[in-house]
């Protein structure tokens, strides 16, 4: 992967090495004795030449180096002992030295730059003053040469830097625009797939979060998609009762007073199966709204449960519970005991008497599965795959419901960060499943 970490690191790194080699230069260049001293090549190894000379070889050969020296470099060489006396002649003439006196208040007018520097010889450790003198068109000279290469340098480091920064802005700037662009389309609901297809290919932190954001893209639209479906399903499975309601009321208005006493109860079905939905869509509509953190489920103690509630309900009908040893469960038992109801009532709306209904839960592959399998007539399988869709129920069923409760299912089991499968039984029957993994991974959280 290429990081934009290591990029931005990069840019600041050169951008740091660029103000330390500026600070370096500048320093030099406002301490322009040292900076002499230590770069002329006429200056640089000097003292340390003379010294040697001067010592293993005396007085004429040290004067004859700076005379060279002086031809050379036009530079002009004294040397003086600790206590100011000349060591050698030196090349520095007398009536310069008197002139230099002359201009002693004012040092700007001397056709000379001045420089001393002491040297402490390693053999005999005697300290050596060298007084030099280098003429300002020659040092104007050298000072042009010097600095050509580190101006260059620092001119080649600006260009550098100037177009790796702008490479790194424009890789971040543009990959903003995008997901703004993709944003603003999210916002009015016309976000599509493709328009961050190519930056979802790049292979750095942008290319995640593109991928990231059309996930998380395609999942907003499958919400606003059903909820907008659902609100057509919920309109229409409200119109039915409300309107029988209506003509009941109708009825009862005109009805003679014994004939009103019948309609009573047919209001009070009416009003019982709208009162029903309706919470059946509230349930529904409660499974997407935060249930607080995961905490663990005792699976037995809640299928037992179902199992009492269902002998009260329905004392024709037996339910056989079955719970795997040690088997352990994270996520909100409110939830998953709503789903397992709705999966045993739809199971006992089509359940013939005297068969039993298995309720099982075991562990597979690291993962739970919870079972509810009925001995009834099964669905027809070009519809296994439509089944819990909010209101779907298979052409020809004549059980009571609305077709909310494998949808309830469905979404409990989503909410876990698993799903329900839905398949008919080879030995007959159908068998609707809850597959959980053991630790609840929320999908889109």
């Amino acid at each position: 992967m290429r990081s934009l970490f290591w990029r931005i690191l990069a840019s600041f790194w050169l951008a740091i090495a660029l103000v330390a080699g500026l600070s370096i230069l500048l320093g030099h260049m406002l301490n322009q004795d040292a900076w002499i001293l230590s770069r002329h090549p006429g200056l640089a190894n000097l003292a340390q030449n003379w010294t040697e000379l001067y010592e293993n070889q005396g007085e004429d050969a040290a004067q004859d180096y700076l005379q060279q020296s002086k031809r050379r470099y036009h530079i002009d060489v004294q040397v003086l002992n600790e206590s100011g006396e000349p060591l050698v002649r030196g090349t520095f003439p007398p009536r310069a030295a008197a002139f230099e006196a002359r201009q002693h208040n004012d040092p700007r007018q001397l056709p000379w730059r001045r420089l001393t520097t002491e040297y402490t010889s390693p053999k005999t450790a005697e300290t050596y003053l060298l007084i030099y003198r280098i003429p300002h068109p020659e040092l104007d000279a050298w000072h042009r040469e010097s600095l050509l290469w580190p101006l260059s340098a620092l001119g080649i480091a600006l260009v550098v830097l100037t177009l790796f920064s702008l490479l790194v802005t424009l890789s971040i700037t543009r990959p903003l625009s995008r997901l703004r662009s993709a944003v603003d389309d999210l916002g009015q609901t016309t976000y599509q797939q493709n328009s961050l297809a190519q930056l979802a290919n790049r292979r750095d932190e942008f290319g995640v979060l593109a991928t990231d954001f059309n996930r998380m893209g395609a999942r907003l639209q499958s919400l606003i998609s059903s909820q907008r479906q659902l609100l057509r399903d919920v309109s229409h499975e409200l119109r039915s009762p409300l309107a029988r309601l209506r003509i009941a009321l109708a009825l009862a208005e005109r009805a003679e007073p014994a004939e009103r006493e019948k309609l009573w109860p047919r209001l009070a079905r009416e009003c019982d199966r709208l009162e029903a939905l309706i919470g059946e869509i509230l349930v529904l509509a409660r499974l997407d709204a935060d249930f607080g953190t995961a905490e663990p489920v005792d699976l037995d103690a809640m299928l037992h449960h179902l199992q009492s509630d269902t002998r009260l309900n329905a004392p024709e009908q037996e339910v056989r519970v079955w719970v795997q040893d040690g088997v352990e469960l994270q996520g909100w038992p409110d939830m998953l005991e709503r789903a397992l109801d709705n999966l045993l009532r739809n199971a006992l709306r089509f359940n013939p008497a005297g068969q039993a209904i298995d309720l099982k839960a075991q562990c597979e592959g690291g993962r739970l599965l919870i079972s509810v399998r009925d001995h009834g007539p099964g669905v027809a399988s070009e519809h296994l795959s439509q089944l819990g869709e909010p209101f779907f129920r298979a052409p020809g069923q004549t059980a009571p419901g609305h077709g909310l409760g494998l949808a309830i299912a469905k979404r409990a089991a989503e909410r876990h960060g698993g799903y329900l499968t839905l398949t008919n039984h080879p030995q007959g029957g159908f068998v609707a499943t809850l597959d959980l993994p053991l630790e609840p991974v929320i999908p889109g959280a």
